[in-house]
């Protein structure tokens, strides 16, 4: 039995195909597929249903992924605990953050955290979204900052994780000053997260049965927030932009809103750790958290 296994179980649960699976893991899919079968012989019993449109949970694996996801992050956090205990991780604070988070909310957030209590080493990983829970559930990490809409639940089991909402942001569709859209209004250029996106997920769901109505038409598309921007800046398409990344540009003129207030979509941000008990010095930062 491998730790690596359960991950993989966990991955092709949830892409629900081996290519995309593997591709998640950074393994070929061949060695992915060995990997799988695997673990069905070590557990006796099949836990997916293989077709030619993917993979989907047996009624067994269904029944035992809550518990592999429990039981690898358990190990990596009795992997922590142990480095904590031999001085290695000494007393640091270990975060996952979506990359718009971490250039613009993470940095003024966690200083003000500091005042009268000051933190000694904080180490943030930033990456999208899709990798970032990966980070957390695999017990990498601590805490995952990231944006929340309350219509769109996360992938983490409730049961196991617990959030906070510590901020506000809104996601605005903005376009180049210079985009001229009113012209051609049946043809809307569109500048598309993907789907490891946290922000997608949201935006993806705002747009459900709306994109025909709004005439969009997507040209481009990334994971991340600020390569949006960039593209929206050099005349591509109109973006969804979370305020707080975009502050400056719509201050200079730079951007400006492509359509009316009625489709931007507030967020919130929220911290998420697992409900499982963490380290002292986590669960005393945890309690500090408002």
């Amino acid at each position: 039995m491998e730790l690596v296994w359960l991950e993989d179980f966990a991955a092709l649960a949830e892409y629900g195909s081996f290519v995309r699976a593997a591709d998640a893991r950074h393994i070929t899919q061949p060695a992915f597929s060995r990997r799988i079968r695997a673990l069905e012989t070590w557990m006796g019993v099949e836990l997916f249903v293989r077709t030619p449109q993917g993979a989907t949970l047996t009624e067994a694996g269904r029944h035992i992924l809550p518990s592999a996801q429990e039981a690898a992050s358990r190990l990596y956090r009795i992997r922590s605990e142990a480095r904590e205990i031999a001085g290695k991780a000494a007393r640091t604070l270990q975060f996952a953050a979506t990359h718009s988070l971490s250039f613009t909310f993470f940095p003024k957030w966690i200083r003000d955290m500091e005042q009268g209590t000051p933190i000694e080493a904080v180490r943030l990983h930033s990456d999208s979204m899709a990798l970032c829970e990966q980070m957390l559930t695999q017990g990498q990490v601590q805490f995952l900052l990231s944006h929340h809409h309350p219509d769109v639940p996360p992938r983490l089991a409730s049961d196991m994780f617990v959030s906070k909402k510590i901020g506000d942001d809104i996601l605005i569709p903005l376009a180049s000053t210079s985009a001229g859209f009113d012209a051609a209004p049946e043809s809307l250029p569109y500048l598309a997260y993907t789907e490891e996106s946290g922000l997608g997920r949201i935006v993806a769901h705002r747009l459900q049965g709306k994109a025909g109505f709004l005439h969009l038409k997507p040209l481009f598309s990334s994971h991340l927030a600020a390569v949006l921007m960039s593209m929206a800046l050099e005349n591509k398409g109109v973006a969804w932009l979370p305020r707080g990344l975009t502050e400056q540009e719509v201050v200079e003129g730079r951007l400006v809103r492509a359509l009316e207030e009625g489709w931007d979509i507030p967020l919130e941000i929220h911290l998420t750790r697992p409900a499982a008990p963490l380290s002292p010095f986590a669960e005393a930062f945890w309690e500090k958290v408002g």
